[in-house]
């Protein structure tokens, strides 16, 4: 009986310690995965925690380049290399209406679903990100701050200032976009 008692207790201890060890909202959230061994962390000789340098190119030097045009203004966004994101230039060219969501995002209907194949069951996407909301087969371009939700899948990234200047324009917009 000591024993069993002795093992519960040592896995109580170690359940805490990692319960401790994670964010509070980290249930809500994917693992994020490595991508490669080169996203390993290294210690250095000193016992610095380092990140190992990457030999894998950027997405800007791998990924699809995306013109965006509203109106008189042109934005430039990479694609990631997914599934979802070649399914999205396949469709090019495209004019997509698009309206103000939440002030945080602009979102409008794509004419075709796209495939979620390889894609997490949701996303925590950032300022600037390029996106497409699943459940209403919806692009969109995201410049403000959104949370986690099921059914994003983030496609790329807008170039430098693109977000901030899409979050500029008013209202509901046209936006042609092209390979």
């Amino acid at each position: 009986m000591t024993s069993v008692r002795r093992t519960v207790a040592v896995l109580l201890t170690w359940s805490i310690a990692l319960t401790a060890c994670s964010s509070p909202d980290s249930a809500d959230r994917p693992a994020p995965a490595a991508s490669s061994p080169s996203d390993a962390v290294t210690s250095s000789p000193a016992g610095q925690q380092t990140a190992a340098p990457s030999s894998q190119p950027t997405t800007q030097e791998n990924g699809m380049r995306l013109t965006l045009t509203i109106g008189d203004q042109q934005f430039q966004a990479t694609l990631d290399d997914s599934a979802a994101a070649r399914d999205l230039a396949a469709q090019l060219p495209l004019t997509v209406e698009m309206r103000d969501h939440g002030s945080v995002e602009k979102t409008g209907p794509l004419p075709s679903p796209l495939s979620l194949d390889g894609q997490p069951a949701g996303a925590d996407p950032s300022i600037g990100d390029v996106g497409y909301y699943a459940p209403f087969n919806n692009l969109v371009l995201y410049y403000g701050n959104q949370s986690y939700h099921d059914g994003i899948v983030v496609l790329g990234r807008l170039d430098g200032d693109a977000a901030q200047r899409i979050a500029a324009i008013d209202g509901s917009l046209e936006v042609r976009l092209q390979a």
